[in-house]
């Protein structure tokens, strides 16, 4: 009887070793499988990231889409190159840090990106414009709460670069250092359209002692340059809204999906029309730069 019971145990004991065994080697098996699958889908993912990212180079060079799909290896994209719509709400695709800065167009632009104002281009011909600026929830009193400056460049003589002037203004939503920059206040409240912002400004045209023939004539605003100040450590979104008049288009979205196996991957570029080559102290005139 003795014998019997020792030698239950032992077959009780193989067992068990054999469970124990099983479930390491199947726990082993199973991470393997899933490593493997993990790496094979990181590096689908990574043929078809650069194969959407080859549709944009390609949209950018010829400046138009693919339409249909296009092979690249084994590896296919999809791209598709559309000009913003004349819009009343226009928010910068990118957040902005101090310093940088955005441009919002008065005046129309081709499809070869020169400026033009006729029946089919309709220029922007407001009296105002709403500025908005800051995330959504931002404080009012930090050191890099963000501060605007906004150039708005003009022409006194609509269509004649040599009448070109500009007109200036800074606001900025902290009290305390506006007490020593010496900028204006932002208007009470946030605005939000498309998104939300957490300061606003609504900026009369009149009131920069910019002439009413000027804005009410198409061709005489020529674009507002808005550049964000004090916010160093967090980038922050900044619009323009306006009623009455819509704001021409803005520039071109280049879009592009790429696919390699069960992978898909899409990119979306803003390419802005292009701007004068002068800075903020700069005006511009028929032979040149003038400081």
């Amino acid at each position: 009887m003795r014998r019997k019971s020792e030698s239950g145990q032992a077959l009780v004991l193989v067992l068990l070793s054999l469970a124990v065994v099983l479930t390491i080697v199947l726990y082993i098996l199973s991470r393997s499988i899933t490593d493997v699958s993990v790496s094979s889908g990181q590096a689908d993912s990574v043929r078809a990231f650069s194969a959407a990212e080859a549709g944009i180079e390609n949209a950018l060079v010829i400046g138009t889409g693919s339409g249909t799909s296009t092979d690249i290896g084994s590896a296919t994209y999809k791209s598709s190159v559309t000009a913003l719509a004349s819009t009343q709400n226009f928010a910068y695709p990118a957040p902005l840090l101090s310093g940088d800065s955005m441009t919002t167009w008065f005046i129309a632009h081709d499809s070869d990106g020169n400026m033009i104002c006729d029946s089919t281009h309709q220029c922007f011909t407001g009296t105002s414009m709403n500025v908005c600026w800051g995330n959504s929830g931002t404080v009012s009193d930090s050191a890099t709460t963000p501060a605007i400056e906004i150039s708005i460049y003009y022409e006194t003589s609509p269509g004649v670069v040599s009448t070109a002037e500009i007109a200036r203004a800074a606001y900025d939503p902290n009290s305390i250092r506006a007490s020593s920059n010496s900028f204006a206040s932002p208007d009470s409240g946030a605005c939000s359209w498309d998104t939300s912002f957490a300061f606003q400004k609504t900026i009369n045209f009149s009131d920069l002692k910019i002439p009413s023939a000027v804005y009410t004539t198409q061709n005489g605003l020529i674009f507002a340059r808005i550049k964000l100040l004090y916010n160093t450590d967090v980038a922050h979104s900044v619009g323009v809204s306006v009623t009455g008049s819509a704001l021409p288009s803005q520039g071109i979205n280049y879009s592009s999906t790429g696919s390699y196996g069960n992978s898909n991957r899409k990119i979306n570029v803003f390419q802005g029309w292009p701007e004068f080559p002068f800075g903020g102290n700069s005006i511009f005139s028929p032979a040149g730069l003038t400081k």
